[in-house]
């Protein structure tokens, strides 16, 4: 389908988001701004026109295609702003070794974990990386997520770590779902360092971040500060590599303890600080200051058999404006779907449906730098949307595990 001219319309519920110029915070977490038996124009990929039917479907032309919503929900694409999307294999054998009693950490450091996904993946050509993340693709986008941010960190060596942000942008340009690449080269010490990690900085910060930088295959940079991973100290370095070569921040900080790598990112102005599980009060009041936004990943929390979950709530509360996603990996992860992440997002972090949808779609979108692109259903903004096998929008978090959306669009253009 590759009409200029689009209706949507008989909509149930049109969830616009429509609102600031900007993330959404506290009570606006829970605006979403529904038009009821609403209506939607498009023309040439991006939106034209929302409101009633009555006001819209006048203003459609002779050759403009109809698409009967069937009474249905209508909302903008989930825009995932923490994903693993390329990887060779995947750890189902580690996932039944929890199902023992063994613990993620415990299979960290007996070789598994992320060291044994970057051990496939090394052996994989970047054209089957290319195949798989495409078939990861597919799962995002029938799940309707038309924009993920992608993150390399299953390489760990200059070439591995460029072959695949190279298949980043390849899936990119042969799928329809948009993808924002990120570096990830400090994700893990690989197995031929782990007796010297600074020398394996030493390595990402003089040759990975220059090579990925001069060939533009990343916008942004990453780093699992962690203790056993890599240290405040070391991830200061990498961060501020990163920034010296023009790439925006981000930083995987307080999953497993508070080490201080979110009062590091709020000093180096990261744009965002993910998953916070044992996150501080204080640590709080330091993204508040410094604008620096949480990207909270439920599905890590409930996958690796864990108990505390980031505390949405007060970040909430104190004028946060939280980002929920996926986190889609081969090993504490294995989700594509954001009506998973919503179901969790509002039984175990106590967020309201509302609240959820604003941090999968608007919030994640402005954390990618892409909020005057994507995001909500407003005029001008590209056509990524949804029709969801659903009358309500609450029933996206309601009915969890199996829902899949009616029809998908980017663009324009379904999908």
């Amino acid at each position: 389908m590759s009409q200029s001219s689009l209706l949507v319309t008989n909509c149930s519920q049109l969830v616009t988001l429509v609102g600031p110029a900007r993330p959404r915070i506290g009570p606006e977490m829970r605006e979403l701004h529904i038009i009821n038996d609403g209506a939607m124009l498009v023309k040439d990929g991006h939106i034209a026109e929302t409101g009633t039917r009555e006001q819209v479907e006048p203003l459609a032309e002779a050759d403009t295609h109809v698409v009967d919503a069937g009474r249905r929900v209508v909302m903008p694409g989930f825009v995932d702003a923490h994903t693993h999307l390329v990887f060779a294999s995947n750890r189902a054998d580690e996932f039944e070794m929890r199902c023992a009693g063994m613990t993620y950490q415990q299979i960290a450091e007996r070789g598994g974990g992320i060291r044994s996904t970057v051990r496939r993946t090394r052996e994989a050509t970047e054209d089957e990386l290319v195949t798989i993340g495409q078939k990861h693709a597919g799962w995002f986008l029938r799940g309707g997520t038309t924009t993920v941010e992608a993150k390399s960190g299953y390489g760990l060596t200059v070439e591995d770590e460029l072959k695949l942000l190279r298949a980043v942008r390849r899936v990119s340009e042969t799928t329809p779902l948009r993808c924002v690449p990120t570096f990830l080269g400090a994700h893990e010490i690989p197995d031929e360092y782990k007796s010297r990690p600074d020398d394996y900085v030493d390595l990402v910060v003089n040759e990975m971040i220059p090579a990925v930088a001069a060939g533009k295959l990343a916008e942004y940079c990453d780093i699992f500060c962690e203790a056993k991973v890599f240290s405040v100290a070391q991830a200061e370095r990498v961060l501020t590599a990163a920034k010296q070569h023009g790439l925006g921040l981000r930083v995987h900080a307080d999953q497993f303890t508070s080490s201080g790598a979110v009062e590091l990112a709020a000093k180096l102005g990261a744009r965002t600080v993910d998953h916070l599980e044992q996150t501080t009060p204080e640590s709080i009041a330091v993204m508040k200051r410094a604008g620096v936004q949480p990207v909270l990943l439920p599905g890590s929390v409930y996958a690796i058999g864990s108990q505390k979950y980031a505390p949405a709530r007060a970040m909430i509360e104190a004028g946060l404006p939280v980002v929920i996603a996926t986190d889609f990996n081969p090993g504490s992860s294995p989700t594509a779907s954001m009506t998973m992440i919503l179901s969790l997002a509002c039984t175990q972090m106590k967020m309201t449906p509302a609240e959820a949808i604003t941090a999968a779609t608007v919030n994640a979108a402005w954390s990618l730098n892409r909020g005057y692109r994507i995001g909500s259903l407003e005029a001008g903004k590209s056509a990524d949307f949804v029709i969801h096998d659903a009358g309500d929008y609450r029933e996206l978090a309601y009915y969890f595990g199996g829902h899949r959306a009616h029809a998908v669009f980017a663009a324009g253009m379904r999908v």
